[in-house]
């Protein structure tokens, strides 16, 4: 039954969004949350009841539009979130999802989720793709929530977003007003680990999606001394504000470990593949590791290359290994 609900929620997402073709894609990533977690027969019901799902904020029950289904915030949460977003929530007091580190505490990860999701949601899926927790011995890894603010892509609507922008597209100008004041938030949320005894290139960040474009942002903007970079399925505007900071920076940049499905027809490879060449020849060591007929999903294959690579960034110190 879940599988069935997974395939109709998708489906009416998708066809919601043929009247405005500008907003379909946005629309379509918002629908996968929601679907994601119905597939898994989390976080769905079929007569309008609240989620019974792994923190989702998302429901499958009646919508607004009679015959419709709606799959996105509930009505509860939605209500909350306006509340939340009507005083400007202060990002610096995010919510999070931590999951902590087996032994002593030395290195942190922040894990950014996509547009329309949750920090709990992210670390739901990937939970579900490695059948337990990303969990590291000596790592915090910390996947905190988009405060809700009105998005331009969904008609204003409110929605867990870092930023807002003008339409989908990599051809467009950023909403810079809205990302820098993201990039604050998230400042407090890198200081709040420093506080705690971790030194700044023991940091890395990251995200999905928009997450992956808000760390992109955050570290070689304003952060270039964090310990590396990930960005899955992600990219940045042809004339982003990161590329403009990058043309003065002569410093040494943090490493970026890029992944993007050929498949992808939300973020489209070919953006992704342009953000790895640009931020190269801007300086940044990259990657861009490939995944044919994977669409605007995450992998196991992905992920363990992921978590891979985050022991190579962030290792454990001599001093754990002699206790």
């Amino acid at each position: 039954m879940y599988v069935c609900m997974y395939l109709f929620i998708y489906s009416q997402c998708k066809a919601s969004s043929l009247s405005d073709p500008a907003a379909a894609t946005e629309e379509r990533e918002h629908c996968r949350p929601a679907a994601r977690l119905c597939q898994k027969g989390e976080g769905c019901s079929l007569a309008g009841q609240e989620p019974a799902g792994a923190g989702s904020s998302c429901w499958a029950g009646p919508g607004p539009a009679r015959g419709r289904l709606w799959a996105g915030p509930s009505r509860a949460e939605g209500g909350r979130r306006r509340r939340r977003a009507a005083g400007m929530a202060a990002p610096g007091g995010l919510q999070r999802s931590v999951v902590l580190p087996a032994g002593r505490h030395s290195a942190s990860l922040i894990f950014l989720h996509g547009s329309g999701d949750t920090g709990q949601g992210a670390r739901t899926w990937v939970k579900q793709i490695l059948n337990q927790d990303m969990a590291f011995q000596h790592i915090k890894v910390i996947y905190p929530t988009a405060p809700a603010r009105p998005y331009t892509p969904m008609k204003g609507a409110f929605s867990t977003v870092w930023f807002d922008r003008y339409k989908i597209s990599n051809d467009c100008p950023e909403h810079i007003e809205s990302i820098d004041s993201m990039c604050r938030g998230l400042t407090d949320l890198i200081n709040d680990e420093i506080k705690n005894g971790i030194a700044k290139n023991r940091i890395l960040i990251g995200g999905f999606s928009m997450g992956g474009g808000m760390a992109m942002h955050l570290a070689y903007r304003f952060h270039q001394d964090l310990a590396g970079v990930f960005a899955l399925s992600s990219f940045l505007n042809k004339d982003s504000a990161v590329y403009q900071t990058l043309k003065k920076t002569k410093s040494i940049l943090p490493e970026l470990f890029q992944c993007h499905g050929t498949a992808d027809e939300l973020v489209l490879y070919s953006w992704g593949e342009e953000t790895n060449k640009m931020l190269k020849s801007l300086g940044v060591s990259t990657s861009l590791h490939t995944f044919p007929n994977l669409n605007h999903e995450l992998n196991r294959t992905e992920i363990e290359k992921l978590k891979t690579w985050i022991l190579k960034k962030l290792p454990i110190e001599a001093a754990e290994t002699n206790e």
